[in-house]
């Protein structure tokens, strides 16, 4: 199930924007907004779940739709957005001051065809939003997605526990058993000292104690003891 976050101050146009939603996907979840409120502020700092905004570019108040897309940015770069507008020099100046927008679209210029395309790319979309959250001594949040994280191991030397992702690797005071109960059913033990996503796992030797993920990265923490757990 999918929420919409609908921004516009024309009553008509939400109502108008909510029925194609509802075409495409009948299970959708709608919060309609015709200006920033603090119920607004708190689905936008609200990054646990995906989202896809709907923004309209001018609005009357002093927020535009370009001041709330980035406010949306600077908390979730996940969620979607699609700017609409009734001008479409607006582009250009929202193009420019924000990143990873899914579309611009004009309201009077095929809007119901090319809103209902953008709708149906987004659901084919695989959302995966789920994260490792943890609150270290030194009051350090650690928000990692699972899906980046490739493997978690302990460190003997450190005594740490290292989070290695797509992109970076997170130190933690932690026991590699206390670890799980932060995880979902994609990560298993292959060692006992090594935790992996199966999903970013593209060979497995048993024999020679090794695994390489999808990045090519070959890592020798795999144990035959594990091997039921790792072949479910």
């Amino acid at each position: 199930m999918t929420k919409f976050i609908i921004v516009d101050d024309d009553e008509k146009e939400i109502l108008h924007v909510s029925s194609l939603i509802h075409e495409v996907t009948k299970d959708a979840i709608i919060l309609k907004f015709s200006k920033v409120t603090s119920e607004l502020k708190k689905e936008i700092m609200n990054i646990d779940e995906h989202k896809v905004y709907v923004l309209d570019i001018e609005l009357a108040n002093k927020m535009s739709g370009i001041s709330i897309a980035k406010m949306i940015r600077n908390a979730d770069w996940e969620s979607e957005i699609i700017f609409i507008t009734n001008h479409d020099k607006m582009f250009e100046s929202a193009h420019r001051n924000v990143n990873e927008v899914f579309d611009f679209i004009e309201k009077f210029h095929d809007f119901d065809k090319r809103f209902k395309k953008d709708l149906r790319a987004i659901l084919k979309r695989n959302f995966d939003n789920k994260m490792f959250i943890y609150k270290a001594n030194n009051n350090v949040d650690f928000k990692i997605y699972y899906r980046l994280i490739l493997y978690i191991y302990r460190d003997t030397e450190e005594r740490k526990l290292v989070i290695v992702t797509t992109t970076n690797e997170y130190k933690l005071n932690m026991p590699i058993k206390e670890i799980p109960q932060y995880l979902d059913d994609r990560f298993v033990q292959c060692h006992r000292s090594c935790i992996v996503n199966k999903d970013h796992i593209q060979v497995k030797n048993y024999k020679e104690g090794y695994f390489i993920l999808d990045n090519g990265l070959k890592v020798y923490m795999l144990s035959k003891m594990n091997k039921k757990l790792m072949d479910k």
